[in-house]
Formats: structure tokens, sequence, C-alpha cells
């Protein structure tokens, strides 16, 4: 079988590049998921927050596209008049950090107003005068983006894939076990079932599992499954509408639904592929810092709790996008998203689109978030509160 483009990993990534490519005038592309159920894939289970509070002015732009993209995704995706509602939520996120923090908060903030986001700078009175049912005596700072929010992350998968399936696209249940390689190119793809693919670029968006995949090339990539938990409660008190909070302990609060989606990312978190739920997470951790922050939570009532998985980049903690120059060069990557790969699947997959067509990026410089730096060692680390 012979493609054009073969893109390696169904989720939000690999539909998004599979949409953009065939926007930018390819013929053949073609996307190797072994899974279409989406199990053990991260996209489903994401928090689904998309912010432009970040500290790298890639990650602010990048955010800027894919946000209104998604605010006008049913025009984008619509198939015979129908795209599914992604069920956006423009409620604002708000960070908010101690002494500590309070110098890069402001530095991020002075970025994000030069690039034109709308977002507000609050001292601590302030924050407390807004949000009185909130403890806000260890705070310093806080910065707040009203036209920022969440969305369900679900529906993103599932239109941009089925869009993809209508422009021509060619879904294949499969598993890639192999790749070979010849003067700098990866020339074919072994599947598990035992069909062979060549392609004239090859795409690794496969997540957790890019790091395998690519070392089936010689490739080596710091990317590792990293387990994170999600929690669905209730509480009995009425609290005002509110925007997503991330506090100085990396607590996450969101509304969602009758109740709050919130999470606690566990750093030290051991590498690998584990889905199984710590209740002791929630219970000696989670809980108690929610009623930290927000006294009415003292009385939460835990609904549902699940895990899913970042592609943690161990170097810095930013995407890796790009090829491998002088080795690899019609493989490119697009992994390492580290939590943030639903929010800017748009701007990634039209960026990979103009890298294979065009050999360039054209609409956003992200030469800086490229395979070099990984070589170099050289981290670009995220600034902001991530």
């Amino acid at each position: 079988m012979s493609q054009d483009v073969a893109i390696i990993g169904g989720g939000a990534t690999g539909c998004a590049a599979a949409y953009f490519l065939k926007g930018a005038g390819v013929d053949k592309v073609c996307v190797i998921e072994p899974d279409p159920t989406y199990a053990k894939a991260s996209t489903p289970v994401a928090t689904g927050g998309c912010r432009r509070l970040f500290g790298l002015p890639e990650n602010i732009r990048m955010s800027q596209f894919s946000i209104g993209f998604f605010k006008d995704f049913a025009a984008h995706v619509a198939v015979d008049g129908y795209a599914p509602d992604v069920q956006w939520r423009e409620r604002g996120y708000l960070f908010v950090v101690g002494p500590r923090h309070a110098a890069a908060l402001e530095k991020n903030y002075q970025l994000e107003k030069e690039l034109g986001v709308n977002v507000e700078l609050m001292d601590r009175g302030a924050i407390a005068a807004r949000y009185p049912w909130m403890r806000t005596d260890d705070l310093a700072a806080g910065v707040l983006s009203p036209e920022d929010g969440w969305l369900d992350p679900n529906s993103v998968l599932q239109g941009l894939r089925k869009k993809a399936q209508a422009l021509g696209v060619e879904f294949i249940r499969d598993r890639v076990v192999g790749l070979a390689t010849s003067r700098g190119k990866v020339t074919g793809m072994e599947l598990a079932a035992g069909a062979h693919i060549r392609a004239d670029a090859v795409v690794n968006a496969a997540g957790c599992w890019s790091g395998s995949i690519a070392k089936l090339a010689g490739m080596d990539l710091p990317v590792n499954p990293m387990r994170r938990f999600e929690h669905y409660v209730e509480i009995a008190a009425e609290l005002p509408p509110m925007p997503l909070i991330k506090d100085p302990d990396r607590l996450v609060i969101r509304p969602e639904g009758k109740g709050y989606s919130v999470g606690l990312v566990k750093s030290d978190e051991p590498r690998g592929f584990n889905w199984d739920v710590d209740p002791a997470w929630f219970q000696d951790v989670v809980w108690p810092a929610c009623a930290e922050r927000i006294p009415a939570f003292e009385a939460l009532k835990l609904r549902r709790e699940w895990a899913g998985l970042y592609d943690e980049n161990e170097l810095d903690g930013n995407m890796i996008l790009g090829n491998w120059p002088g080795k690899l060069d019609n493989f490119f990557v697009a992994c390492g998203f580290s939590g943030h790969g639903l929010m800017h699947a748009p701007a990634v997959g039209r960026a990979l689109a103009e890298l294979i067509v065009k050999g360039r990026f054209e609409s956003i410089d992200l030469s800086r978030m490229g395979y070099q730096r990984v070589i170099d060692r050289a981290p670009y680390p995220e600034t902001g509160i991530i």
C-alpha cells in the first residue's frame, strides 16, 4: 500500500493533522490507529481546558488559533450539515499564586497582553473581593483570562475523525510494529496484521506510545506515560459562577454540570502504562487541597474518578514537533504535550501540514519546539504555571 502521508495515532493530534493535510491538498492520507474505541487513549479522558495563560509565545499563539478553531468547530467539521457540539464553555481561567511565583506570573501577564490576550492582573485584595468564597490569605497575585474555557474532548475527537474520513482519509485499524529506514528516510512501515505501507512522509502522533514508535526508527524521545487522576465531585453549597482555578499547589477546580471537576497533578508519579485509580490520592491529597482553597468543598461528595495518561516530555514539559534533520527527514514527531495536546491539536495539525507540504512553518514559527533541542539537551521550558 502506498500513501502520501501516513499518520501513526488517531487521537486528537493525529486526526487534526489528517484534516489539515487534506485541506492543504494532500491526496492520499491514512491514519493508523489500533483501537477505534479509544479505550486507553488520552483524548477522551482529558480535562478539556483551553487557555492562553502561558509564558512562551509559541504556546500562547497556538492557543489563540486553537481556541478560535474550537469556537467555530461546527463550521470546520460539519459533514452533511451535522457536526458535534463541543460544548464550549467560556467561563475563564484564573491562575492564583503565592509570593514565590508572583514575579513570574506578572512577567507572563505582560507577554500575554503584548500578544493580544484579554487578561487581568489582580492582587490579593482584588481576588478576595471578587471571589469571597475562596481562601486568599496565602496568595500574592492572580491572572484572569475571561475568554478561555473548556469543552468536551470526545466531541472534538469524533468531530475531527469523521470530518477527516469525509475528506477521504483512510483509517486503518492496526498497529505499527516495524519501521524500515534508508538514506535518512523512513521507507516503509510494517503492521501487526502483516501489511506493509510505503509513504512519502510519516507522522508519529502516537501520544504515550510515541517513544516506542520512534525507537523503531532509531530515534530517542524523552517521552513517557504519566498517570493523572481526575475526579468529579458535588457540593451542597451553591457557589456563584466561577472560572477554572489553578492554585500554587497545582490544584485545578472547574465547574462541570451540577458539580465540579477537580484534579491535582502528582509530578513524581512513576512513569508507565497504568490506568488504575488510587483512591488514597483523592482522600489524602486532593480533597484536603480543595477544602483548603474553597472551604465549601469540605463537605463534597465524590461521584466519579478516573485515570488518564500524559505523554510527558521529561526534558522540559513542552511538545516535540518536527523531524530529525539529516537523519530522518520525512519522519515527523508530534508528541510530549505533557497535558496540552488537546488544547493545541488544531494548531499542531496545521503546523504539521505546513511542514510536510511547504517544508517550513508559515503560520506560527515553532522551530524552537523541534527535535534539535532534544539532541542538544537544551530545554525550552514553559515558564507559566503548568
